[in-house]
Parts: structure tokens; C-alpha cells; sequence
């Protein structure tokens, strides 16, 4: 056997690795073993004021292993692929299991899940970009930025960064699978100043494909209009009003009832959606679903982190709440069927209305367009929301100033029945797609 299992990114060598593991396993006793592998490299370039700031490089591999005698289970994690650790990797992987009290629910998913016949993704596009090449790109973006207004006095940088990697899993079923991915983005961060006011903002485009990556100039002009649009932000005072979440913080809307639904808050009674399939949680209009197999979606996968194959799920329909998302584990614990969502959701989609973001401030008329949320107040045991925010507000469905320094409140359970309508102008940036989301109501608090 060699002393170290080479680390090319290629399948055959990937596959190699995870045999050898699997069967290091065997010869150490264990009576089933599961091993993932992955494997990233690329770099990042941060340029500020026509000049470079940083040049990271980054080449990462991990390796997890876990190990099953019975219903006792042992896992270790390693980044160091020569023979002699991973040997001492799976022996201490193999005595956790020998002393750990047996867990009913634990072992290999059925080996009939599992994705022996996955499709290939359309996942990996390389970007043929040198780190110099990149420099200038970024360069080029923070110029036209900073032209762009004369209120856009400085700027935190562009970053261009480029990944691209492998993800692979076995286990003792005999199944092994792994794919490769890409992972582009491009992202320019500026502030603007006047009369004594300083304010920030951004913009980003981000893809597996460098090709469809937004043109460096149409990155710079919306960084630029962000940030001037939010001088001369106001507070306001308290009241209750109707909430627009822009799409790119509706997107976070949609991952707390993600957070909400996923297996391993439910069987630790962590969750306000426990209990409630079969329930209503949105209005009737509303469908979310996912679809794992999208080609070049940033959430794809062929396979969950239990090897289960993924297919197309829907968690809400006409309101209703039809499946929790779950792994292997999760479902043993709550008497379900795995969902082939170990390791989370991927493409998630919410139906949409006819309305761009314009026509739902009409809608609206009067309140609150929330551009950006910090801080970290939501409870996903009891829904309640909490969070500082800032936008603009909104009269006679027309933006009238940038307001900050303002506390949004609510319950989960209340935000998700009480949503009015979902615009068209989906975001792509993410494994979450949604338009804007119109709420009927909200807290707001300032002075």
C-alpha cells in the first residue's frame, strides 16, 4: 500500500481514496464504515484604491470517517491524507464506537436509497483567470465605482475570487460517488459621504459559471446607487406597518423556516414548526419546493450527505406544510422517511407573484422596505423575530428617504401566515430563490 494516497483532482483518484479508507475500516473491524471527501483549491484578490490589498491562495482537502460496530458509532476528521494517518484516523475512529453507548437510530442509510445511478451536474465551469488578470478586473471595477458619483468617497475594496473543488461519499453498501464543482464571485464594497454623513454598501455576483457572472461595470454602478441611496437615512419613530423584505433579505426570510424544518431541530423539540405537518403555515398561494438537480444552480447536488439520492421535494403546498426536511438520522428519530436532505436543502424555490419590486411598493402603499438585517434575534423555538434593521420608507407607494438605526419585530408563525405576495424579481444569488416579500404587518421600533 502507498505511504500516502495522492490528491489529484480527478474522479478515478478520488474514488481510490475512499476504497482504501473503506477498507482500512474493514481490516480494523468495523462492521459498516462511511467516508466523505473533499477537496478545494483557488484563490481570492482583494484590490483597494487602484491597488492590491491581498492574494490569497487556498488549497483545502478533509476527510470524515465514521465507523459502526452495531449501534455504536465512532467519526473522526482529518486533513492529512498519508497512509499512516489515516490508519491512526479509522483505529481512533474504531475505539470512539467500542465504548460509546449503542444509539438505535444510527447506521448506513438502506442501501436501495442511496444514489448508484446519479446524474452529472452541470456544476464545475473552471475560470481561466490568472491572479494578475483578476488584480485588474478588480481594479477596473473600483475606478468605475468611484467615478460613478462624487459623493462615493472611499471604498472597502473588489474582491474576485475563484474556486473550484470536488465532494465525494462511500460507504460499505458499496456505493461511492463524487462530482465536481466551481464556485465564482465578484463583489465591490464602497462608502459615500455628505454633510457630515457616511454610509456603506455593496454589490455581488456570484456563479458556478464565470460566464454568467454580472459585467464588472453593472457591479460598480448598482454598489454605487446603493450606497449614495442611503445618505441622509433617518430613524423612525415607533409603529406597526407593512414590511417589504427585498429579495436578497427575503432570501434569509426563507432560510429560518428552512432552519425551522430541518430534522435535527425537530427531534430536539428546538422548533416552532414541530408537530405541524399537515398544518397550515402559509397562505394558500404560496408553494416552496426544491429541485436539487438544477443545472448550474449554486444548491445542487446529486446526492445527500448520506449518499441517498436527492430528488424533487415540495415542503409547502397551497400553504400546507407537507414534509420536514430530513437525513437518515433524523427521520429514524422522528418515525419519517428520509426527504435526501442530509446536509440541508438544495435549490429551494417559492412561487411567485406577477409584480416586480416597483409594482409591490404600490401595493404596499404605505411602510417599510427593508434592505438590510444584523444582529442575531430569532428564536426558531418559539418564532419570535428581532432584528436591527435599515431600507427606506415608503408613502403612497414611492420611496421617500433611507431609514437606519431601526429594530423590526414580529413572530415566524405570524410573518409566514400573513405574507401578501411575492414579486417576480427572483434572485439567483443563492440556494435560495425568492422575489421581494410583502408582510401585512411588522413592529417597528426607533426613537
Amino acid at each position: 500500500m502507498k505511504n500516502a494516497l495522492t490528491t489529484d483532482f480527478h474522479f478515478e483518484n478520488i474514488k481510490n481514496i475512499v476504497e482504501t479508507i473503506l477498507q482500512e475500516t474493514a481490516k480494523q473491524g468495523a462492521a459498516q464504515a462511511e467516508v466523505g471527501v473533499s477537496m478545494n483549491k483557488g484563490f481570492s484578490i482583494n484590490a483597494r484604491k487602484g491597488d492590491v490589498e491581498s492574494v490569497e491562495y487556498n488549497q483545502d482537502k478533509n476527510i470524515g470517517i465514521t465507523v459502526y460496530f452495531g449501534k455504536r458509532t465512532g467519526s473522526v476528521s482529518l486533513s492529512d491524507f498519508r497512509m499512516e494517518s489515516i490508519r491512526s484516523a479509522v483505529e481512533a475512529a474504531c475505539n470512539i464506537a467500542r465504548f460509546t453507548d449503542e444509539d438505535q437510530y444510527s447506521g448506513l442509510a438502506e442501501k436501495e436509497l442511496l444514489a448508484f445511478n446519479y446524474p452529472e451536474l452541470e456544476l464545475s465551469y473552471p475560470w481561466a483567470i490568472t491572479v494578475e488578470e483578476a488584480i485588474k478586473l478588480a481594479c477596473e471595477c473600483e475606478a468605475h465605482a468611484l467615478a460613478n458619483d462624487k459623493r462615493i468617497t472611499n471604498s472597502e475594496g473588489v474582491t474576485v475570487s475563484t474556486a473550484e473543488g470536488w465532494q465525494a461519499y462511500g460507504n460499505s453498501h458499496g456505493f461511492i460517488g463524487a462530482y465536481p464543482s466551481t464556485t465564482h464571485e465578484i463583489s465591490c464594497v464602497l462608502i459615500a459621504t455628505e454633510n457630515g454623513d457616511m454610509q456603506r454598501d455593496y454589490s455581488y455576483s456570484i456563479s458556478v459559471d464565470p460566464h454568467l457572472l454580472t459585467p464588472i461595470n453593472q457591479i460598480a454602478d448598482i454598489a454605487a446607487k446603493r450606497t449614495v441611496n442611503r445618505l441622509g437615512a433617518k430613524r423612525l419613530s415607533t409603529r406597526r406597518v407593512p414590511v417589504i423584505f427585498a429579495a436578497e433579505e427575503a432570501r434569509g426570510l426563507l432560510g429560518h423556516f428552512i432552519g425551522a424544518i430541518q430534522g435535527g431541530n425537530l427531534y430536539r423539540k428546538s422548533s416552532f414548526l414541530l408537530d405541524q405537518l399537515g398544518k397550515k403555515v402559509f397562505p394558500s398561494h404560496i408553494t416552496i419546493q426544491e429541485h436539487p438537480h438544477l443545472p448550474k444552480g449554486l444548491g445542487s447536488a446529486a446526492f445527500d450527505d448520506n449518499g441517498v439520492a436527492t430528488r424533487d421535494n415540495v415542503f409547502i403546498e397551497n400553504g400546507i406544510l407537507k414534509n420536514y426536511s430530513l437525513g437518515v438520522y433524523a427521520a429514524r428519530k422522528l418515525g419519517l422517511q428520509t426527504t435526501g436532505n442530509a446536509g440541508g436543502l438544495h435549490n429551494v424555490f417559492i412561487s411567485t407573484g406577477q409584480k416586480n419590486l416597483s409594482a409591490l411598493l404600490k401595493t404596499m402603499d404605505t411602510g417599510l422596505l427593508v434592505t438590510e438585517v444584523m444582529g442575531q434575534g430569532v428564536n426558531l423555538v418559539t418564532g419570535d423575530y428581532s432584528r436591527g434593521a435599515s431600507g427606506y420608507w415608503v408613502e403612497k407607494g414611492e420611496i421617500q428617504y433611507p431609514v437606519s438605526e431601526i429594530t423590526i419585530a414580529s413572530n415566524l408563525r405570524d410573518m409566514y401566515a400573513n405574507l401578501v405576495e411575492v414579486g417576480n424579481d427572483i434572485d439567483l444569488r443563492g440556494n435560495v430563490r425568492t422575489g421581494s416579500i410583502l408582510l401585512e404587518n411588522m413592529m417597528v421600533a426607533g426613537e
